[in-house]
């Protein structure tokens, strides 16, 4: 039965899905990192919320029992506070500070810290290998800082790499919480819920944030791609997969992104990895993969 599992039409797309929604966040790091050479951070986040909140308005007939609703209210908000916003506000205030591609690859450690996560919050097993890997990738992580160069497109790198690892905790507890969630809602709810928790949360931009004397088309071709490819398509792909395929699974494929970010960070933005920082990447990824084969 496994096997039919594995290879069923169903299960094709939704690694299908899950590829392409590591491709859209690869993506989100260059762009965020491109729009802020022209908008406040804050602007950004909230312009991304507006228009994802805009593309989610056409499904409001969709909208679950409202008894259903308050009965997860609680968790509903523990997921939406932690990713898009205590989650955004760590890595717009990151990508001020160090590359995107560096920032890109800090995520491998989410499938690390999902698991070993699961296993204090959740009761499932780990391994003293997922320990061993989420070390490993950890000091990959201080290594990658250490030897970060520093410009003024990245004044701070290890405050920024801190800020995207405390990124991934909050992805972390979303991760759990959607898992969690997607046995009572639909993917397509739980990302409009997020959406719209975001809105709300990074409102205050719209009155306290610094806005440019002119919108360049650069900026909002940014916002546009991070709120509707990334907001509304990358999080509802990952949200449908968490709903069709192990989380374990799912949060591995965030290994992913590096590939992604550094290859669209070269290309875009011109950023690279050189020396002992290539060291450090390897590290990362090689926790990552001993924490996966572990599970």
């Amino acid at each position: 039965m496994a096997s039919n599992i594995r290879t069923s039409p169903a299960t094709v797309w939704a690694h299908a899905a899950l590829v392409a929604a590591m491709l859209l966040y690869g993506g989100s790091f260059v762009a965020m990192k491109a729009a802020l050479a022209f908008l406040d951070p804050w602007l950004i986040v909230l312009g991304r919320m507006l228009l994802a909140l805009a593309a989610f308005s056409l499904y409001w007939r969709r909208i679950p029992p409202a008894t259903l609703v308050r009965r997860h209210l609680p968790k509903l908000l523990v997921m939406a506070l932690s990713e898009p916003c205590l989650y955004f506000v760590f890595e717009a205030r990151a990508l001020t500070l160090t590359q995107a591609s560096q920032a890109g690859v800090i995520t491998a450690l989410l499938p690390v810290m999902v698991a070993c996560a699961a296993g204090v919050f959740q009761g499932e097993r780990t391994s003293p290998t997922n320990w061993a890997g989420l070390a490993l990738g950890c000091a990959g992580a201080a290594l990658l800082s250490a030897f970060a160069p520093q410009d003024q497109y990245s004044p701070d790198p290890v405050l920024g790499n801190l800020l995207e690892f405390a990124a991934m905790g909050c992805a972390t507890v979303y991760t759990l919480m959607v898992k969690h969630l997607v046995r009572h809602f639909s993917p397509l709810f739980l990302t409009a819920f997020q959406v719209i928790t975001g809105a709300v949360f990074f409102l205050p931009a719209l009155f306290f944030s610094p806005w440019p004397d002119q919108l360049s088309w650069q900026a909002l071709a940014a916002v546009g791609y991070l709120g509707l490819g990334v907001s509304v398509g990358a999080y509802g792909l990952y949200n449908f997969c968490l709903s069709r395929l192990p989380a374990g699974r799912v949060a591995g494929a965030v290994n992913l992104i590096p590939v992604f970010t550094l290859t669209l960070g070269w290309l875009a933005l011109g950023e690279s990895i050189t020396g002992w920082q290539w060291a450090a990447v390897a590290l990362i990824l090689a926790g990552a993969r001993l924490a996966g084969h572990s599970s």
